[in-house]
């Protein structure tokens, strides 16, 4: 009898809470179904009005429709309008719709192109609708000329995504600085760009690293560049612009003089000094190197420095330099692998501006390192151009580390620093060895160009590294 009096408490209890739920709607919590894929599908365009590729056009507003709920994201940034309006339109969104607004008074005849770049997301994954370009004309015809390139860094033969290029209308070298272009154009991930639906003209092409949105070139801190000569839309077009920032020719602040350390006691007259054979080991690639830590060496006496062998023997053949600056002083000598080397300094050897010097003699034991610490590297460039005065650059985390200039088409080092290394090639106009940037205003020099070699090179030590490489 109790086992049937529980079960019917059970059984009252669960129609209770069933009751409760049906009759108490407000108060349950709707969540939608969990799991299931995910939305990977960008907005789709239902309708424009008025449409797209519309002649005779005169309408102040554009209304987008898409099949879903849409968002605009960084307006000023992602949408460019050709030819450049004195006004920038307004953009709004709302549910599914998105609003332009034209601010500005619309030339006749003329042919216009919105490019939404990355703006138009879903509202809830943010699936970009990409390469959104809405177009129109106020006239009967639309225009359908195109201009194409690319732009790489002049520096690292690389592409820079993040440039715009612009047409100017005006032929005069002012117009990048002063004027607003009449058209503009964003790069792909691989530097290329493609100017749609222009007129017949003949327009001044650059690239530059946009400030703003002002679209303008406002300092020598700004990447740019510029073609050799104007485009003329009519004529067949794939022009290759190289990006560089210009030397700052501003005169360069006095330096101020050389103060005494805050830690450094004046009572202590002792001249201290660093030297690059840290932890007694000494690089063979290297120079031998002494930096002075406070100040300037006011004078020195190089026959009280002396290179000895293990048994304190002076050796013969090497040299001392000091440097201009007066910071280094720099010892050349043939040096052999895995050999124990002493640097004996004797009192009066330098004395720097502040009046210190060399008191007692000292001792520096050092010992290089092996030759199977490195490795070989014997690179051929298949069809390198010798005439354009190569210089072969290695390089890490976007530094060059090593330059050689080529001699032949093979670069042959018996040892070389273990390491993983980009490679780019500088064709050295100048033949300075360094790379040098260009020069627009009023002189148009091109800078020099830099190639990024397709593959990277790995040293291993005590390993031989023979690589054919075709440019």
């Amino acid at each position: 009898m109790r086992k049937i009096n529980n079960l019917f408490v059970a059984a009252l209890v669960v129609f209770a809470i069933a009751v409760s739920m049906v009759s108490s709607p407000g108060c349950a919590n709707i969540a939608p179904p969990t799991g299931g894929p995910r939305d990977s599908l960008p907005p789709r365009l239902v309708r424009a009005l008025p449409g797209d590729s519309s002649r005779n056009f005169n309408s102040k507003k554009v209304v987008f429709e898409f099949d879903e709920y849409v968002q605009v994201d960084n307006v000023q940034e992602n949408l460019l309008v050709s030819p450049t309006p004195k006004i920038n339109p307004t953009v709004t969104n709302k549910l599914r719709t998105i609003t332009v607004t034209i601010k500005d008074t619309l030339e006749p005849n003329t042919t216009y192109a919105f490019d939404f770049g990355n703006a138009v997301k879903d509202i809830n994954e943010g699936n970009v609708y990409k390469n959104f370009t809405y177009v129109f004309t106020t006239g009967t015809t639309l225009d359908s000329l195109t201009v194409s390139g690319n732009v790489i860094l002049a520096e690292t033969g690389m592409p820079d995504s993040t440039l715009i290029v612009v047409l100017h209308s005006s032929l005069e070298d002012s117009a990048v600085i002063k004027d607003r272009p009449r058209y503009v154009a964003r790069l792909d991930k691989e530097g290329k760009f493609t100017f749609h639906h222009l007129p017949p003209g003949t327009f001044n092409l650059f690239a530059l690293k946009d400030e703003g949105g002002q679209r303008k070139y406002m300092s020598n801190a700004q990447l740019f560049a510029f073609a050799d000569k104007p485009v003329k839309t009519t004529e067949p077009s794939d022009i290759t612009l190289y990006a560089y920032l210009e030397k700052d020719t501003a005169e360069p602040k006095k330096a101020p003089p050389a103060k005494q350390p805050a830690k450094s006691d004046p009572k202590d007259k002792r001249l201290k000094f660093d030297v690059n054979a840290s932890g007694g080991s000494f690089d063979l690639l290297d120079t031998l190197r002494l930096t002075f830590r406070e100040a300037p060496v006011q004078s020195y006496d190089s026959t009280k420095l002396v290179l000895a062998n293990e048994e304190n023997e002076p050796l013969e053949g090497y040299t001392i330099v000091r440097d201009t600056s007066n910071k280094f002083v720099s010892i050349y000598y043939p040096w052999t692998e895995n050999t124990a080397y002493k640097m004996l300094f004797y009192p009066g050897f330098a004395t720097d501006t502040l009046g210190k010097e060399v008191l007692k003699s000292d001792t520096l034991n050092f010992r290089t390192r092996k030759n199977s610490e490195y490795g070989m590297v014997r690179l051929r460039f298949i069809n390198l151009d010798l005439s354009k005065n190569p210089v072969l650059l290695f390089v890490q985390n976007n530094a060059v580390k090593f330059s050689y200039p080529f001699t032949s088409r093979d670069f042959y080092a018996k040892l070389f620093q273990p390491g993983d290394y980009d490679l780019r090639i500088l064709f050295d106009d100048n033949k300075n060895g360094i790379y040098d940037p260009g020069e627009f205003f009023g002189k148009h020099i091109q800078p020099e160009k830099v190639i990024s070699v397709p593959r990277k090179v790995t040293v291993k030590a005590n390993w031989d590294n023979e690589i054919d490489i075709t440019l």
